[in-house]
């Protein structure tokens, strides 16, 4: 196999993921046909501007809208005007966005082609309250929900319950054009009505389930709140012709291409994981263990391939992020295993609310952590992942990546 470091190994399986899930020539073969009006683009998530350029790339001329994305996330664009807003609770500015690009939807007509382009992150920043809640009252909810551990699509349908624009009703409101969405997916199973919760995916979401979501998690809701639910009616329109960009089993799949070029045997676990941070990451330790004492499920060299979205309970008070917070749980499970090493990152390069995508480990890191005076098990038990591995000089840091499909994990067993 290769004789890279167990860094630049890791790192080079995760590039190539990340080179597989931007939107640029992804368009190639899928565009519509050219309407008799304008071509009025709309777009949303931590990918958005990048989707922007690329459609401008491919579409040509004439063509305008509005892109809104997360802070520090825009690219250049010729003529589809480019905003930024917060993430992942919203703020004013993505309260205005979604606002003009309700507005600008309700505009379009008969003549005209509307072309939804959504990433992950949508949710947050397409943040368009529907009547009766307040921004404030938005805010509340998505932070208690962020810190209970719900997962990605339980927290979409609360947010469409809440949203005047998400849920298909930006859709409704251009429904008298021509409609095409193209999508970056981050959620498990790539479902288009979840995927930034679903602003040109119209579905049949129930109002119960958003209420037993928030009882689930014991989240309180305030009665204008809960009565605001109730009246908020799910869109009723056709989503038109639904396209797949990039999703998280194209990203495995060219980190497995690079693996074996590397000459590892890649063994994909799954594009879909979900569960509690630390659990997955003691599961995914006993899968390493199994490969490298019996070569099963996989033998050595091999890489353990996977993705999804894992969750954190929120119990302490350090900084962390499910990436870090499974590779911690990981390390420790793996008890300085020889020849195993791991990288997990978030693919839009925020693991959490940090600055980091994630991290990677070695079979060093216990050993440097205690010759830091770093308490591993302590730390994992603070929520505080993040510390432990910037103390470590261990985290991986892109900046902006203009993609999201989710989390992406690699185990290499040498």
């Amino acid at each position: 196999m290769s004789d890279l470091s167990d860094r630049a190994l890791l790192k080079a399986l995760f590039d190539a993921a990340l080179a597989a899930s931007l939107p640029d020539g992804r368009f190639a073969g899928l565009l519509p046909e050219r309407p008799k009006g304008r071509t009025l683009v709309l777009a949303a998530g931590k990918g958005a501007a990048r989707m922007a350029a690329a459609f401008e790339a491919e579409w040509g001329e004439p063509v305008e809208g509005l892109a809104v994305t997360r802070y520090g996330h825009a690219v250049p664009t010729r003529h589809i005007e480019v905003v930024e807003a917060a993430h992942p609770v919203p703020d004013a500015a993505g309260l205005e966005a979604a606002g003009r690009m309700l507005e600008m939807a309700g505009e379009a007509g008969p003549d005209d082609l509307v072309v939804f382009l959504i990433s992950g992150g949508a949710s947050a920043l397409l943040s368009l309250p529907a009547d009766g809640i307040t921004l404030d009252d938005k805010r509340a909810i998505t932070t208690a929900l962020l810190k209970s551990g719900a997962a990605i699509d339980e927290m979409n349908a609360v947010r469409k319950a809440l949203s005047a624009i998400k849920g298909g009703r930006l859709a409704a409101a251009a429904r008298r054009a021509t409609r095409v969405t193209y999508l970056i997916s981050d959620v498990p199973g790539d479902d288009p009505g979840v995927i930034g919760s679903g602003p040109s995916i119209p579905e049949a979401a129930t109002t119960e389930r958003a209420f037993a979501i928030l009882a689930r998690y014991g989240i309180e809701v305030p009665p204008h709140v809960a009565e605001a639910i109730r009246r908020n009616v799910p869109a009723d329109v056709a989503p038109g012709a639904v396209h797949m960009l990039a999703t998280p089993k194209m990203a495995l799949d060219a980190a497995a291409a690079k693996a074996r070029a590397l000459g590892l045997t890649p063994l994909v676990l799954g594009d879909a994981i979900e569960g509690n941070a630390a659990e997955v990451g003691t599961v995914m330790a006993g899968i390493a263990k199994s490969a490298a004492a019996h070569g099963e499920p996989a033998k050595r060299p091999c890489v353990l391939l996977s993705g999804g979205e894992t969750t954190v309970i929120v119990r302490g008070k350090g900084r962390g992020g499910r990436n870090a917070e499974f590779l911690l749980s990981l390390a420790i499970h793996l008890g300085g295993l020889p020849g195993v090493s791991a990288i997990a990152c978030d693919t839009d390069g925020i693991d959490g609310s940090e600055d980091n995508a994630g991290a990677w480990i070695d079979a060093d890191v216990l050993t440097q952590a205690k010759a830091a005076g770093i308490d591993a098990l302590a730390r994992l038990a603070d929520n505080d992942a993040y510390t432990v591995f910037e103390a470590l000089d261990r985290l991986v840091v892109t900046g902006p990546t203009f993609t999201n499909v989710n989390d992406f994990r690699a185990i290499v067993v040498r």
